[in-house]
């Protein structure tokens, strides 16, 4: 038996992708059992709340290695986390981070599974400055390592598309005062809005913003918003709201076609809505599926090795067939419309 760790946060800003991540890691290890198991083995998912802290983290990261005596640990946290529960695990056993990230991790006991803020920064600011014209942008994070990072690299990529930063906001978690923060948004005249905010944080900023009617004439556009958070903003609340993923639920491709239809499947006609961010612990268990058959073995130096050359059969995400394990997708840009994303690829 192959026990794997499942880390996801049950509560908190983050907690909103709980649900979608263990049912779609549900579902992988019940693909890989079904297809014979991995190495000669049975999988066993192991299921853990990562909690609201990178401590919290490292503690539930621990617990699963000591305790339950998993083989190797899956997590969907934020990046305030990331490197907790590297430093709990101490190379112990292999680790997959899944969710899109800031990038630049040089931590060699990671294998990531998601996109950077770079490869999806890019074409988003590309589609708005040649179609829209933009060129006055607004900032708006939780203070933390992903949104300050992700608008380190947004400043470069704004100058070069000939755009200009007017104004930058960092928030703490459970901020809800956004008057005076909306104010300062309609002083600094922006074409288009920038919200980087963590799950929960997301719906509180953009029902505030829409409600304000700042909506009908302030873009918006995100890379951090996903089909859980729309269904909790409402319809009234995304117009003009631009985001960029590489994966969504209405992406037409025989992957997700089929993806979608097992995963109603298993979990019935209204499971928890699929998204980027739970799909992706989905990827992250059969990414890692590959690389221990890629290896013949769970040592992590030798699944880190094989990164970049073994080839990964079951994605849900884009078209391609096979992908490399742990590798990223094509990023696609949609347009919201109501609780639907609009894909408008090709560019």
């Amino acid at each position: 038996m192959i026990k794997i760790g499942l880390l996801t946060p049950r509560q908190g800003p983050a907690g909103i992708w709980s649900a979608s991540a263990e049912a779609s890691a549900i579902l992988a290890v019940a693909e890989i059992n079904v297809a014979g198991g991995l190495i000669g083995q049975e999988l066993e998912l192991v299921l853990a709340d990562a909690g609201t802290t990178g401590r919290s983290a490292a503690l539930a990261a621990a617990d699963i290695v000591d305790i339950d005596e998993v083989d190797a640990v899956v997590a969907l946290v934020p990046s305030y986390a990331r490197r907790a529960i590297s430093h709990a695990v101490a190379g112990r056993v292999p680790y997959i981070y899944t969710p899109q990230f800031e990038g630049h991790e040089s931590d060699r006991g990671v294998v990531t599974v998601g996109e950077t803020s770079k490869e999806l920064l890019h074409p988003g600011i590309a589609w708005l400055a040649n179609k829209k014209a933009v060129r006055r942008y607004y900032l708006v994070g939780n203070d933390y390592i992903w949104p300050r990072a992700t608008f380190e690299e947004a400043r470069h990529i704004i100058q070069s598309a000939g755009g200009i930063v007017v104004g930058e906001t960092i928030l703490p978690f459970g901020f809800d005062d956004y008057e005076p923060l909306l104010d300062k948004i309609r002083r600094a005249q922006p074409d288009v809005v920038m919200p980087y905010l963590l799950g929960y944080e997301a719906i509180g900023f953009n029902r505030a913003f829409s409600e304000a009617g700042l909506a009908r004439k302030i873009l918006r556009f995100s890379s951090a918003i996903d089909e859980t958070i729309l269904y909790g903003l409402g319809a009234d609340c995304t117009e003009n709201l631009f985001v960029t993923s590489a994966y969504f639920s209405a992406l037409r491709s025989r992957n997700n076609d089929a993806f979608l239809e097992r995963y109603h499947s298993c979990f019935g006609e209204t499971p928890p809505p699929m998204n980027g961010f739970g799909q992706s612990c989905y990827e992250g268990i059969h990414c890692l599926a590959c690389l221990i058959e890629s290896a013949g073995g769970l040592r992590p130096g030798d699944l880190r090795r094989r990164v970049g050359r073994a080839m990964q059969a079951r994605t849900a995400r884009g078209f391609k067939a096979r992908i490399v394990a742990g590798g990223s997708q094509p990023v696609h840009f949609a347009e919201v419309d109501g609780h639907e994303f609009r894909v408008r690829d090709p560019w």
